[in-house]
């Protein structure tokens, strides 16, 4: 059984991952505890300074995530996983002071985050590609066809609240995978945990802005939505917001 005080040892801010360096703003975010209205800590909000700055910086390095090879990719995933693992009751007890998860399914939250990285990790060494055969037309006798899938560049990252970590971490392992930099929002109330990821990611050899983790509030994200640099949004929440993200994505994946 895990015991803490259900309180950090000191109060301390938080700051947020923009472009592979952590700020601070003028904007401070007190995060509280849902269960007793708490503050258990506080973070920043990125505005669009720093959005911006996050955008430049992932895109001067998605060259080098696209020809970054299957090891590394693996190689820095599975430092991930093995970091979170090696910390897994105190990421356990920042999941569960923001979002008054219990122990019990916060500590099941880490692990489902570590097994999703390492899949992610897994996968990176095995990116799909296949050969067909062309003879189903005479032009296409003693010919073939090989298909190939390319990184599709900038990701917008939007994970919610019920889940911060498992689902933050949904959009960040696949697009580290796949050799994508991506720009993940948290959701304000609960960005703690995925702070706390940050942190371990940065100690990786990830190229320095192939991953940003940056709470924003709604107006500045929606800029993941609209703004055309971005080349696939990928959104966990309610089905109505997704549904308007959808129409206002235009034509992203």
């Amino acid at each position: 059984m895990l015991n803490f005080d259900l309180k950090f040892n000191t109060m301390q801010k938080l700051q947020i991952y923009c472009g592979g360096e952590f700020l601070t703003t003028k904007s401070v975010h007190q995060v509280t505890n849902p269960y007793n209205n708490t503050v258990v800590e506080q973070t920043y909000l990125g505005g669009i300074t720093e959005l911006e700055k996050a955008i430049n910086k992932a895109q001067s390095v998605e060259v080098e995530m696209k020809n970054l090879p299957s090891h590394l990719k693996y190689e820095a995933l599975m430092q991930i996983a093995n970091t979170l693992k090696s910390e897994r009751e105190e990421a356990a007890k920042i999941l569960c002071l923001e979002s008054a998860k219990p122990i019990k399914y916060a500590l099941g939250e880490i692990d489902r985050a570590i097994q999703t990285i390492v899949v992610a990790a897994e996968e990176a060494k095995r990116l799909p590609k296949e050969y067909i055969d062309l003879d189903w037309t005479p032009a296409g006798v003693k010919k073939e066809g090989l298909v190939k899938y390319f990184p599709v560049g900038l990701v917008a990252g939007i994970s919610p609240f019920n889940f911060p970590l498992n689902l933050a971490v949904h959009k960040i392992a696949p697009a580290i995978a796949a050799g994508c930099p991506i720009i993940l929002k948290p959701s304000s109330s609960t960005p703690l945990s995925t702070l706390n990821l940050a942190r371990i990611i940065d100690q990786t050899k990830l190229p320095k802005g192939a991953v940003s983790i940056i709470p924003m509030d709604r107006q500045t994200g929606n800029q993941l939505v609209t703004d055309e640099r971005f080349k696939l949004l990928s959104f966990t929440g309610s089905p109505v917001v997704g549904w308007q993200m959808k129409k206002d994505a235009g034509k992203r994946w």
